[in-house]
């Protein structure tokens, strides 16, 4: 037994910014002073080679000549890639159906799918060096809009239908029954950070790449597949990016796979950065929906059974389709229980780019149908919609089952609704605006309380995996890696708390690196909300890996009984005796004790079966509820957020003020979805809103005059994800309904609340207008 040595034991002391703490995101600071460095603001190996995109001009047609002699020819032009240039295939399909090919070969199929790449000395150059290609096309018809495709309805990947009870025949017993149509825009995720790659060729067929993307390993085998080699030839890392929302879980696939081509063909560094506009052009956006609803309910607004249909237009093709419709179904439901439902998905093909990824992944759009319905019921019903909402709340024994049949078994939202209806004063404020609103002429104001229930796991049951690797050194700091990717959200801050808390030591003793497939293998996109709860705990697991080895170790170099040692803030008291943390590393070192893990997690209890539509796709739920307030002038359409109050459930918070940050970006950037973000194609399937001057996003000025938001405290998570703490990425997104609905109710006061506004979103001010028009003429009738 060796002798303890070390001072008094401090069993009060505390280690700063470990878990469930405020702690400042990691590079705030760098941030707003600029130090954070991003892709482009890289050093750039000498002899940097910059490429540019050349994009079709039509959205459909063959390609029947392709002169690039001028483009070769350009002032700073070292060569030009096309079809024939891709050492290996020729697609970057992230789903395997090989439908998405890096550049267009014989015809195209939106207006402006990638042709070719200029590859130039600088960025400049190459940006002028495209304009002068000379491409001749035999243009066809182009499917733009959803109602085009009644004629031709292509599918990019097959629908999925959830069906629970006999739908058809609760809607024709049901006492009452309406019928309806919405229509949900698109979204462009607007990350402030672009697009960007930089591609380093190394020997014996190897090549780095610096993407800024939230799904490095799939950036990785993309690159590999397009350039013929296997995947441990390709290194992807990535630091951070300036935002993703799902923009760059596939959309960074091309820029990363014509740099590595590139890079290779050139033996040179190549960086590609589209601009603003090109990138908008090519890139995936948001799926807008149209979605046909018939529902039968009771007199107290309970829905009996319900059908719907969810048509998305996913582009030209299949991309992240299939799961971003399958997801939509999943949240037809939000918080309530339908006694007999079915839901069907159309995933359709258009002459548009391909829609991805965006935060909420299509639950956003069955959510937004879903409140469409309960309105329709309060309207038609002249009641309250709060109160058709708690009328078909998800409850217990027999009204807890969705429609792919899992359990609701953690529900809570009949409490955060019954906290926030009274901490908003919702009952008084809203019997004040129906007075107000009976006294005011032009001004009309509204307010709703919505809820929101999402589930929390990728709905593909493999990609619900994590790895991370730990190293300790010998002073006592520690060096993490994980496979998750910071976009601004936090994550590598609270995977890091997560690590300091399972120590015992400061936060700043824990070193974050940048991710990298050289590190940790085979991860799964930073999606899903799950970037913490899967990463979190395989860094967890690393970490308690290391901190039985240490365990083991002093309680047998010491003799004492491993129960008796315990980490606490940075020491460790070893049979009631203290050391430093760094002392005991130290010794466990000398005496060859292993100090590196690696660290795997999969989530347990998950299933789909996506043929039968049944299983368990989600391994918890969150919750949430939002009360807002609006007013709108009815002569303009214009509206102004008033107040918004929110509640949200984010279990047992690793990082309250992270979590708060996410929960009101996710609001304002969903408020933005709903209210002014708006895409619109011209007849020719020309994107038009393709910069920030003809695209809104929501401004300071938009957001909630007064905005009060806070977490449910008393919340923990019952299942056993990461320190009871719960996802919190998507779930907010969908709190922006109160808005939506908020604008429903001061529209429908032109017309007393008795014929629901349809609104469809965005509600834009002109399409508040309309309605408002609508309603009175129907008034008038």
């Amino acid at each position: 037994m060796k002798p303890i040595r070390g001072e008094a034991f401090e069993a009060d002391a505390t280690i700063r910014g470990g878990a469930h703490v405020s702690q400042r995101h990691d590079s705030a600071h760098k941030h707003v002073t600029g130090e954070a460095v991003y892709i482009d603001d890289m050093v750039e190996p000498i002899g940097t080679l910059h490429g540019c995109l050349g994009l079709s001009t039509v959205a459909n047609g063959a390609i029947l000549s392709v002169d690039l002699d001028a483009v070769r020819a350009a002032p700073g032009v070292v060569g030009v890639l096309t079809a024939v240039d891709i050492p290996g295939e020729n697609d970057i399909s992230p789903t395997g159906r090989h439908d998405e090919p890096v550049f267009a070969e014989t015809e195209v199929l939106f207006h402006g799918q990638p042709i070719f790449a200029v590859i130039a000395e600088t960025r400049d150059a190459a940006r002028r060096a495209c304009l002068k290609a000379a491409i001749t096309y035999e243009e066809r018809p182009p499917v733009i809009d959803i109602l085009d495709t009644a004629d031709d309805p292509r599918l990019v990947t097959p629908p999925l239908t959830l069906a629970r009870g006999d739908a058809a025949a609760a809607l024709e017993n049901a006492p009452h029954r309406l019928d309806g149509t919405m229509r949900i825009g698109g979204q462009d995720h607007f990350y402030l950070e672009g697009q960007i790659a930089m591609a380093i060729p190394g020997e014996d067929g190897d090549v780095q790449v610096f993407s800024s993307t939230q799904h490095p390993s799939e950036v990785q085998h993309m690159v590999a597949h397009v350039l013929g080699v296997p995947s441990n030839a390709v290194t992807v890392e990535v630091r951070r990016m300036g935002g993703g929302f799902g923009g760059k879980e596939t959309q960074g696939n091309i820029f990363a796979a014509v740099a590595a081509v590139a890079a290779k063909r050139f033996g040179r560094a190549v960086k590609v950065r589209p601009d603003r506009d090109d990138d908008m052009v090519a890139t995936g956006k948001r799926h807008d929906f149209l979605v046909d609803y018939d529902v039968g309910f009771d007199a107290d607004g309970r829905i009996q059974g319900v059908d719907y249909t969810y048509a998305a237009r996913c582009g030209y093709s299949s991309d992240l389709s299939g799961p971003v419709t399958d997801r939509a179904l999943f949240h037809c439901d939000n918080a309530y229980y339908y006694p007999a439902v079915k839901a069907v998905s159309a995933p359709l093909f258009t002459n548009t780019v391909s829609n991805t990824a965006f935060r909420g992944f299509g639950g956003p759009q069955g959510v937004v149908a879903c409140e469409r319905v309960i309105e329709e019921i309060a309207y038609a019903l002249g009641k309250d919609p709060l109160e058709v909402r708690r009328a078909n709340f998800y409850g217990t024994d027999d009204r807890n089952v969705t429609p792919y049949y899992q359990t609701v078994e953690d529900n809570v939202i009949h409490r955060v609704v019954d906290e926030l209806e009274a901490s908003s004063d919702y009952q008084a404020r809203r019997a004040e605006i129906l007075a107000f609103n009976r006294e005011s002429r032009i001004i009309k104001r509204g307010i709703a309380l919505t809820p929101v229930k999402f589930g929390i796991s990728f709905t593909a049951t493999h990609f619900n995996q994590a790895g991370a690797l730990v190293h300790v050194y010998t002073d006592g700091s520690v060096h993490l890696n994980h496979g998750g990717t910071e976009m601004g959200q936090g994550l590598f801050t609270k995977v890091a708390q997560i690590v300091a808390e399972e120590f015992q030591i400061d936060l700043d003793r824990v070193k974050i690196t940048a991710t990298t497939t050289g590190k940790v293998p085979n991860t799964s996109a930073t999606a899903a909300s799950s970037g913490t709860d899967l990463n979190g705990m395989a860094a967890q697991v690393a970490a308690r890996t290391i901190k039985d080895r240490l365990i083991a170790f002093a309680a047998d170099f010491y003799d004492v009984p491993a129960a008796s040692i315990v980490f606490s803030a940075n020491r460790v008291d070893v049979g009631g005796h203290p050391m430093t943390f760094a002392e005991l590393v130290k010794e466990a070192y000398v005496a060859r004790v292993q100090l590196s893990a690696a660290g795997f997690y999969k989530t347990p209890k998950i299933h789909w079966d996506r043929d039968k539509g049944t299983g368990r796709p989600f391994y918890y739920y969150a919750y949430g509820a939002a009360c807002s307030e609006v007013s709108i002038d009815t002569l303009t359409g214009e509206y102004q957020v008033e107040r918004t109050d929110i509640l949200h459930d984010v279990g047992k918070s690793l990082n309250p003020a992270l979590d708060l940050g996410q929960v009101e970006g996710g609001f304002i950037q969903g408020m933005g979805w709903l209210t002014t973000e708006e895409l619109w194609w011209d007849g020719k399937g020309r994107l038009r809103t393709h910069a920030p001057s003809t695209y809104k996003i929501p401004l300071a000025s938009d957001r909630p005059l007064i905005f009060n938001t806070r977490l449910a405290e008393w919340s923990e998570n019952a299942e056993r994800a990461v320190r009871r703490s719960k996802a919190v990425g998507e779930p907010p997104f969908m709190l922006a309904v109160s808005v939506l609905e908020a604008l429903s109710m001061a529209v429908a006061s032109t017309a007393d609340y008795r014929i629901c506004p349809r609104l469809d979103a965005p509600a834009t001010p002109e399409r508040v207008l309309m309605a408002i028009e609508r309603l009175k003429a129907a008034g008038a009738a």
